[in-house]
């Protein structure tokens, strides 16, 4: 442990590491750390460096800056890489990181901060390669070399534009080369295009990315003219950041706003404390529920040692259930309309998987050697109770589990939320009721 607690130190202690190096430890570095490694760069890796950073890691950097050097980090990025920066700023210093950038892509990131910063509109770059469809082959490849110095997004597609910005046409940088000199840019374009309206949100937009062969999405205004384009690498980003936040409300944690190591331990308190509170309240109802049946299990006591074994069933069946349903939810397989299809889905899945897990520990009670001594002479009629009452929690998890992301999603809420520690509390309080209900259906007039 010792050995590693070293390696580690030394990686990151170590400032004559390569760029490559430095990007893949940059998580794990100190504030000064940071500032040290990133000053020890020439200015040509120093650029590559920053422009491969977070939005938040490039405001810790440029922030101590004055404003001289500020403006000259500041005015490297691309419009929407600039809005995104910005968005980590507090809201009454916005205006003075405005001020840094140059008039023309200061309205345009004005622009781009108009817009919610998981929607297209948000995430758009709106310098993109724009042609007119009467130009010759010849002219837009000289119109695109002119433009391509003006720090457009990609070069790879050109989007043609009628006199009303509408978009008519995308054409590939490849397809005008491959062209004769002559031919118009309407002869050889594509009309069959791909386009996304401002307020798609992002998640939509990764699924389209996942279906469709290319490198970026024109996007459209509510008029139908062309504003900007999204490219993959611009909604990977997001995309990841929120599949993480996914992730983190499926733990029942609250969205962490940095790396892990970087989160303090009073914010990594209050994250993952307010859930935790709010499940310990749920499981509450438990001890109420088991009070409820007091008498039962005085009178039973047999009954108690199978208590961990039926709610348990309950909650990870649950739990599988509403991580596949809110994952599937995510991927765009499957939609709100859908909910009838997934639960007689998983009614069978739950029947199936019930009686499976029923019938082992009906096995279990009937054969166990010393089944007497343990369960006492109705050793048969508990074992009985034990398996219907499995199949019943088991099929009510997964049922409770599949269902709550659709009855979120109906109500606009983030399915994430139904998380399985959500959804296993929900079914240990159920499942009581469930288990003691069949015991006194199949133990009246034995054991109760």
């Amino acid at each position: 442990m010792q050995n590693d607690e070293n390696e580690k130190s030394a990686v990151i202690t170590n400032f004559d590491q390569s760029l490559s190096e430095a990007q893949d430890v940059w998580s794990q570095l100190t504030h000064d750390q940071r500032k040290a490694k990133f000053l020890s760069f020439n200015r040509t890796d120093a650029e590559e460096l920053f422009l491969n950073l977070s939005p938040a890691d490039q405001l810790e950097l440029i922030s101590e800056m004055n404003t001289l050097e500020m403006r000259s980090w500041f005015r490297l990025l691309a419009p929407d890489d600039a809005a995104d920066l910005i968005q980590e700023v507090d809201s009454d210093k916005k205006e003075d990181f405005l001020s840094l950038l140059d008039p023309q892509t200061k309205r345009e990131v004005s622009a781009l901060l108009a817009y919610a910063e998981d929607e297209a509109g948000g995430l758009m770059n709106s310098r993109f390669i724009r042609l007119r469809p009467n130009m010759m082959v010849d002219e837009a490849i000289s119109y695109i070399r002119i433009q391509a110095k003006t720090q457009v997004e990609i070069v790879y597609y050109s989007y043609v534009l009628d006199p009303e910005q509408k978009l008519v046409g995308v054409v590939s940088f490849r397809e005008l080369f491959a062209s004769a000199p002559n031919k118009k840019v309407d002869e050889i374009m594509h009309t069959d295009i791909v386009k996304i309206s401002v307020d798609l949100d992002q998640e939509t937009i990764g699924q389209i990315f996942s279906k469709q062969d290319l490198m970026a999405l024109p996007v459209i205004d509510a008029e139908n003219k062309m504003v900007g384009i999204v490219t993959f690498d611009d909604v990977a980003q997001a995309v990841q950041e929120e599949a993480t936040e996914d992730i983190h409300k499926i733990g029942a944690v609250e969205s962490l706003d940095a790396p892990y190591l970087q989160i303090s331990l009073a914010q990594m308190i209050k994250k993952r404390g307010g859930w935790l509170m709010i499940l310990f309240v749920g499981e509450m109802f438990t001890a109420s529920a088991l009070g409820y049946y007091e008498d039962e299990i005085q009178r039973a006591v047999v009954l108690s040692m199978f208590l961990p074994l039926i709610i348990s069933s309950g909650g990870n069946s649950g739990s599988q259930a509403s991580t596949l349903i809110v994952r599937a939810m995510a991927l765009g397989e499957v939609r709100l309309k859908d909910w009838w299809r997934v639960f007689v889905r998983e009614v069978a899945t739950g029947l199936s998987l019930g009686a499976v897990l029923g019938t082992i520990g009906m096995l279990r009670i009937y054969f166990w050697p010393w089944k007497e001594q343990m369960y006492g002479i109705h050793y048969g009629l508990i074992a009985v109770t034990v398996a219907c009452s499995v199949l019943g929690v088991v099929l009510w998890g997964t049922i409770s589990g599949s269902m709550l992301p659709f009855i979120l999603r109906r109500f606009k809420l983030d399915p994430a939320s139904a998380s399985a520690p959500a959804v296993a509390t929900i079914v240990d309080v159920t499942g009581l009721i469930i288990y003691f209900t069949v015991a006194n259906l199949f133990l009246k007039g034995t054991l109760l």
